[in-house]
């Protein structure tokens, strides 16, 4: 008790438990002033509180790499309650399965948990192992146990500037791998999501999967379809606007991981035009994540789907319908078949970006300046450019529509084709595929 009164007068942290490494300043380099300040002002009043309170996970892990974190984390032995206590009514407690506080500063908002027990001692599902209730306190040690990659069980002390380091992390990062603390295959089965996480991590830190942590992908991807569909979208969406979502398919695909979440990735990355497509509407946002541009995931989902957009209407040209019928008609079905997985809000961004692509033909009359005044008419220009990057429709086209939004009236007005009679210019049709080729996909977006 005395020793924690002194601690408390004298703003020290206090000691952490167990075999970690102490790694200095002079060897890791990250001072106080790396950190927001927000989450100097959180461990600090915690630190005087008595308590434990330590940046950990990611943000140590990014500064290491010289990153910018996107957020800072803190792990405490304050229970949420005494998290609570010590920020009053702006900190709230949230979560079931595992209770957390939140602490916002303005924009910013903290994330506060409290150090975790062991494994051992939570509620999980007999027959398949998975965590169901996890809120069990324990120490620093346990708490580092329960991390999924080493790499993420990095604690570092502001006061201090000391990061706490108990599964060699630094190690394994200086080596550029990611590796699962404990048996990789029991921990997959507490949390199958890890199996997805591990690849988007690796591929957004330019890490390479240890062999052991991959080698139970093959037998345990099965596991990911009993996760509730809202989970895997969450985990979907932070692939996409991960700033590397161009490596993380591909590194999805590779190790086999998309079944579950992108079932049709693989005939996606199959075919030559399809993959190109796909990889360019992948990099065009992470391009704009670099240069710290707004982003819609529904642009990604309007890319990853587009394929099967196309093929369906193709089919219901062949029966007759007008394009315009026939891409509405596909984009409906397509949609109905996404429902499950596309939260309403994102499918609506897709609806709008797919139903303008054929309306970019018509550059005649009222119809053109029709299509400026559209709400979604950037993210559809911007998709018809990765169209015609691709090949699908002429370059002229985009190269017109990239002329005349920016043209004066009179200049529009001149840039305007004149009216067609008799029958509409027919779709561009695409190559057909020889048996056992696949023209799919599954959906991404961005405004």
């Amino acid at each position: 008790m005395i020793r924690k009164l002194i601690r408390r007068v004298l703003r020290l942290p206090l000691r952490p438990q167990g075999g970690a490494e102490a790694v200095p300043f002079k060897k890791h380099g990250i001072a106080r002033e790396h950190l927001s300040g927000p989450a100097l002002k959180v461990t600090d009043k915690l630190q005087a509180a008595g308590y434990t309170a330590l940046v950990v996970g990611g943000a140590v892990r990014d500064l290491l790499l010289g990153k910018s974190p996107k957020d800072f984390d803190i792990a405490t032995n304050a229970t949420p309650e005494q998290v609570q206590q010590v920020f009053g009514r702006r900190a709230r407690i949230i979560g079931r399965r595992f209770r957390i506080v939140h602490v916002p500063f303005g924009q910013e908002i903290i994330e506060v948990t409290t150090f975790r027990g062991d494994a051992d001692e939570v509620h999980t599902d007999e027959e398949t192992g998975r965590i169901l209730r996890d809120n069990v306190w324990g120490d620093q040690e346990q708490d580092a146990r329960r991390r999924d990659f080493t790499a993420n069980a990095l604690y570092y002390d502001p006061a201090k500037q000391v990061i706490y380091d108990y599964h060699h992390g630094i190690r394994d990062l200086q080596r550029k791998q990611l590796v699962m603390i404990g048996d990789p295959e029991r921990r997959y089965r507490e949390d199958p999501v890890r199996m997805l996480r591990a690849v988007r991590l690796a591929a957004k830190l330019g890490l390479n999967i240890e062999k052991d942590t991959a080698a139970p992908f093959a037998n345990l991807i099965t596991l990911l379809d009993d996760v509730p569909q809202a989970r895997l979208f969450d985990e979907l969406t932070k692939v996409l606007v991960s700033g590397a979502a161009e490596a993380c398919l591909v590194e999805l695909h590779r190790t086999g991981v998309y079944r579950a979440v992108l079932p049709q990735l693989d005939r996606l990355m199959r075919d030559a035009e399809d993959r190109a497509f796909l990889l360019a509407a992948m990099r065009a946002t992470d391009l704009r994540i670099a240069q710290n541009k707004p982003v819609n995931p529904a642009f990604q989902l309007a890319a990853l789907l587009w394929p099967e957009v196309r093929q369906q209407a193709l089919e219901l040209e062949a029966d007759g319908q007008s394009v315009l019928q026939a891409n509405l008609g596909a984009i409906e079905e397509v949609l109905d078949r996404a429902r499950g997985m596309v939260p309403a809000r994102l499918a609506s961004t897709m609806r709008e970006i797919w139903s303008l692509q054929p309306r970019f033909e018509s550059r005649s009359g009222r119809r053109p300046f029709r299509q400026l005044e559209h709400p979604r008419f950037r993210a559809a220009y911007d998709f018809l450019l990765l169209r015609a990057e691709n090949g699908e429709v002429e370059t002229e086209l985009a190269e017109w529509w990239t002329r005349f939004q920016d043209a004066d009236a009179h200049t529009q007005t001149e840039m305007l084709q004149p009216e067609r009679s008799g029958t509409a210019k027919k779709r561009r049709r695409r190559r057909r595929k020889p048996a056992g080729e696949g023209t799919s996909s599954t959906g991404s977006a961005e405004d």
